[in-house]
């Protein structure tokens, strides 16, 4: 076991909390018109409709206590919820034809957050029994713990293996953002420490890791994208200026800057690092960075979907919303879902069809219909 505690700068402490609240509140993505190698499409885009509920959608009426956040999908018609009792926290799974909230889960303690499995397996459930100290606790689909840790931390961030379900990457930060990165293999019931530079890494493959190597004495808006190999150490630097990516099984995104017309270029590469699709659009910016708006992939029918700003300039006085844009890698082509929606997180769901959004993931955008139904019963 190698020890990584690795402290920031003194001087580089605001940046890198900036960078670090910034990246726990989720993988984002970018935005504008597409400068595609697929065609725009051609369907007219429909302005927000938001409604409280209809045939196919049943808000959820809360069993006991307040609703906290939706976590995910576990199948096209079955999410899973929490919801706050005091100072405890339940976990249900909910049927959005049926109406029915089952409870599988209850924790002692205040849940933070909690992520399914890309299997939708298992559910990884992150609580706080004080401000020092994150819980981790894995449990399948019906509630029985397949495994519960302590770890020493002021904050957790977590990246499940989507080659190997039973390991989790968990990044703990100290309050004053030093950090130490553990595989957690809840199958064999071993947690590692690795030593790694950075906190946040995904997985590139079963074994293989990819992060950005920010310079902490240098700060930058980009960094150079490294795949590392977890059995060999072995690092290799895969593009010098990236500015975010992310990884999906067998796909890699990659943003970076076009320093000419100053547009952020998503680029989508296979598991052979070869670039089979690509898009471009305009960037809002940030006081010390760029805004990458909040973006999804569907495997299965293998698109993109993300929210894209109408043109570029500030974050902060931008007021003109974001497009819901969905682009098809197997058809090369995009198409306009929604426009004038808030720069919100989102999730697909397993068929594609239908997209939990908002904040808490309170709203379910059916995009065949492009309405927005509310999740939670008032």
């Amino acid at each position: 076991m190698i020890q990584i505690k690795e402290s920031a700068p003194k001087g580089l402490a605001i940046t890198m909390f900036l960078i670090v609240l910034a990246l726990l509140l989720g993988a984002c993505s970018d935005n504008k018109q597409i400068k595609s190698k697929g065609s725009a499409g051609t369907e007219k885009p429909k302005a927000p409709n938001t409604e409280k509920s209809n045939e196919q959608v049943l808000p959820i009426s809360i069993p006991d206590g307040e609703f906290y956040k939706s976590i995910g999908w576990l199948a096209d018609q079955e999410i899973v919820y929490i919801t706050n009792v005091g100072q405890s926290s339940n976990v249900y799974r909910y049927h959005l034809l049926t109406g029915k909230s089952e409870l599988i889960y209850k924790s002692e303690f205040p849940i933070v957050t909690a992520q399914i499995s890309p299997s939708k397996s298992f559910i990884l459930i992150h609580s706080s029994p004080s401000s020092y100290e994150g819980l981790v606790t894995i449990i399948d689909t019906k509630g029985n713990e397949k495994l519960k840790q302590s770890f020493p931390s002021y904050e957790l961030s977590f990246e499940w293996n989507p080659y190997d379900n039973s390991k989790v990457l968990v990044s703990t930060f100290s309050e004053d953002w030093d950090f130490n990165v553990f595989l957690l293999d809840f199958k064999s019931g071993e947690t590692k420490e690795l030593s790694l530079p950075q906190p946040f890494n995904k997985w590139m493959g079963a074994n293989e890791l990819a992060f950005l190597n920010w310079d902490q004495e240098h700060p930058s808006l980009f960094a150079p994208l490294i795949k590392k190999g977890l059995n060999n150490g072995m690092e290799k630097t895969l593009f010098p200026t990236v500015l975010q990516f992310s990884t999906f099984k067998d796909l890699l995104v990659k943003i970076e800057i076009n320093d000419q017309n100053q547009l952020a270029r998503y680029s989508f590469l296979d598991k052979d690092l070869q670039e089979i699709y690509s898009f471009s659009n305009p960037l809002l910016t940030k006081y010390s960075d760029w805004l990458v708006p909040y973006f999804d992939y569907n495997e299965k029918e293998k698109e993109f979907i993300t929210l894209n700003a109408v043109k570029d300039g500030e974050a902060d006085v931008y007021t003109e919303g974001f497009n819901l844009v969905a682009y098809d890698l197997k058809k090369d082509s995009s198409q306009k879902i929604l426009t004038g929606l808030k720069n919100a997180p989102i999730m697909i769901s397993p068929s594609g069809k239908t997209i939990l959004y908002g904040e808490r993931f309170e709203k379910i955008i059916d995009l065949n219909t492009k309405k927005i139904f509310d999740l939670v019963k008032e």
